[in-house]
Parts: structure tokens; sequence; C-alpha cells
């Protein structure tokens, strides 16, 4: 072979890079939704600065930031991983991006892999912004504990992303877009973030994931303590079994 010419090499790319540049494309697609981000901070923001700084609902703790601020930085993990990508992939789904995915070397677990590392990366710098809001305002964590609270917030992140992607391939746009709604207003309201969460026991935690991964981070960035055991299975359990059904009955079209 002459020099300068080139031999074809037909034969799919390793899995890693097909998945990484799927994450890659992933988070350049968010980015040009900026729009859809601000949206999903929005509510978080608000709720911060309204519950955290005033006295417009009545707190179980005199240190309203100390309350409010975790379940903030939980509210915007659902929000993301869940509202927001169950609408986002239902209307992929709907307009055909997911079927022209389906004919590439992408594998379903794959796409699932690549959807929930790219919210994940999301989901850190909203959680640093929504700290640092919370930090000028007057929050003063106990950053000790940390890894506890990043180990169960990736948990909690994963069962979400999980439930949106299997309502996403399961129903039509609209109907997970009301879902999805609907969903996350139910959880805002009775998910311990602006008032107490009802007491419900340990099984209350495996019904109200938001109310424990807020639980969770007060345990942790507010009192100094351990996360209860109770709280690491549950989340655990919702990350397993919901991407574990993803993974089974996600549908490209």
């Amino acid at each position: 072979m002459s020099a300068g010419t080139f031999a074809p090499a037909p034969g799919r790319a390793p899995m890693r890079t097909v998945i990484g540049k799927q994450i890659r494309m992933e988070l350049l697609l968010t980015a040009r939704r900026g729009e859809a981000v601000v949206l999903a901070m929005g509510v978080p923001l608000l709720v911060l600065l309204g519950a955290g700084l005033t006295h417009v609902t009545n707190l179980p703790t005199d240190d309203r930031l100390g309350f409010v601020v975790p379940g903030v930085l939980a509210l915007t993990v659902m929000s993301t991983a869940f509202t927001g990508q169950a609408i986002t992939t239902g209307y992929e789904r709907s307009y055909g991006v997911l079927k022209r995915l389906g004919a590439s070397p992408l594998t379903r677990p794959g796409l699932l892999l690549a959807k929930t590392t790219a919210i994940l990366v999301q989901i850190v710098f909203q959680v640093l912004f929504l700290g640092l809001v919370g930090v000028l305002v007057g929050w003063r964590p106990q950053f000790g504990d940390i890894l506890p609270a990043a180990g169960v917030t990736v948990l909690a992140a994963a069962g979400y992303s999980g439930l949106a992607l299997l309502l996403a391939s399961v129903l039509k746009p609209e109907t997970t877009t009301g879902a999805a709604t609907l969903i996350y207003v139910l959880m805002l309201s009775v998910g311990g973030i602006m008032f107490a969460a009802p007491d419900l026991g340990t099984a209350g935690w495996f019904l109200l994931p938001l109310a424990a991964h807020a639980q969770a981070l007060r345990d942790t960035l507010m009192n100094g303590t351990s996360i209860p055991l109770s709280i690491w299975l549950a989340l655990g359990t919702w990350a397993v079994v919901w991407l574990g059904i993803a993974a089974r009955k996600f549908r490209w079209e």
C-alpha cells in the first residue's frame, strides 16, 4: 500500500466510546436548552429564598435555612432527573429521535447510562449554584459528611432517571408531561421541603423519595449526623428497581 492511502476499517467502535459520544451529545443538547435548565432551578430557587428567608411557612426548627436549603438541593435533583428528563425524552421519542438512536450502535442500556450520566453532570452544577446562593444568604452547612450526602444524591438521581425514562418510553409525550408534573407537585407538597413531611415511618422513605433525600441531606449538612440505614435502603431500592425496569421495558418508538 502506497504512502498516503488509507484502508477502510469497518466495524463498531468500542461501547465505551459510543456511550462517551452520547454523553457528550446529551450535555450539548442540554446546554442549547438553557431556558429549560433555568426553569428547572427556578422553583427550587424561589422556595429557597421564600421559605428560607421569610416566615411564610411553619418549619419544625428555628434554623430556617438549615432546613430549607438541603430540601431545595433535593428538589432540584428531582426537578432535573425526573420531571425535566421525562418530558424531554418523551418528546424525543415522539419526534423520532430515539428511533434513529435505536438504529445506531448505541444499545438500550447504553442510552440509559448516557442519559443518567449527563443528568448527574448537570445536577452537580445546579447543586453547586444553589448551595452557593444558600451560603450567600446565610446558610452555614457542615461539610464533614459530604461523601454520604453525595452518595444519596447519586442514588436519588439514578432512581428518578430510571422512572423518568420508563414513563417517557411507554406513554405519549403529553401524558408523560402531565404525569411528571403531577408527581412533581405532589412530592413538592408532601416531600418535606417547605413543610415537615408526614410521619409515615420507615415505609415513608420508600413512598416519598424526595423526603428521604431531603432528610439525608439535613442529617449530613445540617446536623452532622449519619444517614439512617432505612434511607440508604429506600433510595438504593429506587435506583435499582426503576433503572432495572427501564432497561427491560424501554422502547425506542
